[in-house]
């Protein structure tokens, strides 16, 4: 058997709809230049140093932009920010800053915009980016982060959107 997969692009993309994700919006670039999108390929890297994973698609409009600023915020959305990941998915079609549109938006250490009202926020200096086929894995050192802790998580499965309750067991925080 060659190198060569054996899975088709459809049944590969079919699978992974089986994987329930955080949803996460990744902002990048200032003024005009802003722009940003959709993610649930965001993981925890270390505590070390905290850092995160990220993966983006490097024909994305947001690949240059990270290149130039070096740096990102993971804005991690909360059950009722579904508007916002859809805005930065492009499904209706916004593009670059006309995705902020609609969210209260603020500043952190590294100067990309952080949504007000997330479930967490990820303020993030670029450390290295790895390509790999289409995308580039990031990874991102975390100079700030805020954390809400009132509402739950907006998750994606199975192509569409849900929601967990904020309640949770306090034996697993112990």
């Amino acid at each position: 058997m060659g190198d060569e997969a054996l899975i088709s692009d459809t049944e590969f993309r079919l699978s992974m709809r089986h994987l329930a994700g955080a949803v996460s919006v990744i902002t990048v670039g200032d003024g005009q230049d802003r722009t940003g999108f959709t993610a649930t390929s965001v993981s925890s890297f270390s505590a070390d140093r905290p850092s995160v994973i990220v993966s983006i698609n490097r024909t994305s409009s947001s690949w240059p932009a990270l290149q130039r600023y070096g740096c990102f915020c993971v804005n991690v959305l909360a059950a009722d920010q579904q508007q916002v990941a859809q805005s930065f998915s492009g499904i209706d079609g916004r593009k670059g800053a006309d995705r902020y549109e609609g969210a209260g938006w603020y500043r952190l250490k590294t100067g990309a915009a952080a949504l007000e009202n997330a479930l967490t926020v990820l303020d993030c200096k670029l450390e290295t980016a790895f390509h790999h086929h289409s995308h580039a894995i990031l990874i991102g050192h975390i100079c700030a982060m805020e954390i809400r802790q009132d509402i739950g998580p907006l998750l994606y499965w199975r192509g569409g959107y849900h929601d967990l309750p904020a309640e949770v067991d306090e034996r697993c925080l112990a």
